[in-house]
């Protein structure tokens, strides 16, 4: 007799010839059943749901110069892959320290990694924000090479669950650690429209945060739910519609991306706990240690090339990178998020 409970379970119908919502795409999910179909969505430009394809593997690669033995550092490890290509470079000997401020994602990488073979003895794995390196370093370091990808993942943004994204229906979350904090939607209460205005301009340069700060709090003030990501896109929508009619699209795509931003930004307290990460990392780099930093918004390439030029005046470091370094054309054509990556490094004298 057939057990009811190992009764097969039909995937859900979607309407249409392509799945829409991220949980109906099953085959991006598990990339490992349907390489073809997430290689065929790869060369088409695009990011598979659930997935997260690296940038500028070659670039930091070509820089850290890893040789087997050394300890290493991916302060911030989320789909693994850059850490996957240093542990290569190690070839079995040394060992990668790789921390994750996300409990959700962490445990879909620490998975990942230990099937390909890199399990404790290769890989420790730390549930931390890299505000915190100075206390993995007391256990690990001192560390031969360092990389920091301070951009979002894009499981990360595809997951509406996570409300990183206007695109797409679902809570206005915006934490990096949803068991931390307060949500997106909650931090807009206790904003003044002063304040709101302020963190638009310095977070994301909105050139719109007067008009999109007054209707955000006028809408809070007469009792409008912000609590969705569709309720702040349309709350952006409503601030821009004296925008010319043959403009107000692109207008407020750009603006709402902003905005977004700005307020993910604020919720994780981003620019100070990089400022935390950047003040701390000199003192866990061994000698002739190498660090890498992936930046993409402006903001946090500032602050990234302040702090290597003071310490590089200072003597900690013996030499940065003068210039930025960006992704080749190839590289941008064949991932569209990796356009706005700025790369800047340091050596430790």
């Amino acid at each position: 007799m057939e057990n009811p409970e190992q009764k097969h379970q039909r995937r859900p119908r979607y309407k249409g010839t392509h799945p829409r919502n991220f949980k109906e795409k099953y085959k991006e999910l598990e990339p490992e059943k349907y390489a073809d179909t997430v290689e065929k969505i790869i060369q088409k430009g695009n990011t598979p749901a659930g997935m997260h394809i690296s940038i500028c593997v070659k670039e930091i690669l070509d820089f850290l110069q890893i040789e087997p033995g050394q300890t290493g550092l991916d302060a911030t490890l989320g789909y693994g892959g850059h850490t996957l290509e240093m542990l290569k470079c190690l070839q079995s000997k040394g060992h990668m320290v790789a921390l994750d401020a996300d409990p959700i994602e962490i445990v879909k990488t620490r998975e990942r990694l230990q099937k390909l073979g890199y399990g404790p003895e290769i890989l420790t794995i730390h549930q931390l924000n890299f505000a915190n390196i100075d206390q993995v370093a007391a256990e690990a370091g001192p560390f031969d090479f360092v990389l920091a990808d301070l951009g979002l993942s894009s499981m990360q943004i595809d997951n509406p669950d996570r409300g990183f994204t206007f695109k797409r229906e679902g809570p206005l979350d915006l934490r990096l650690n949803p068991e931390k904090g307060i949500s997106g939607a909650e931090r807009l209460k206790e904003l003044t429209r002063d304040e709101l205005e302020g963190m638009l301009i310095e977070n994301a340069d909105e050139p719109y945060a007067a008009q999109i700060a007054n209707t955000i709090v006028t809408k809070l003030r007469k009792g409008v739910p912000i609590e969705t990501t569709t309720q702040l896109r349309l709350v952006v929508e409503e601030a821009l519609k004296f925008v010319p009619k043959d403009q107000r699209t692109e207008v407020i795509r750009k603006s709402s991306q902003r905005t977004f931003q700005a307020l993910r930004i604020d919720v994780n307290s981003e620019f100070e706990v990089l400022y935390e990460f950047l003040e701390k990392l000199p003192n866990v780099l061994a000698k002739g240690g190498r660090v890498a930093i992936l930046s993409f918004h402006s903001g946090e390439d500032r602050l990234v090339k302040k702090s290597f030029k003071a310490l590089h005046r200072e003597g900690v470091y013996r030499e940065i990178s003068t210039e930025i370094i960006r992704p080749s054309l190839e590289e941008c054509n064949r991932n569209s998020r990796a356009r706005s990556a700025k790369l800047r490094w340091a050596i430790k004298a």
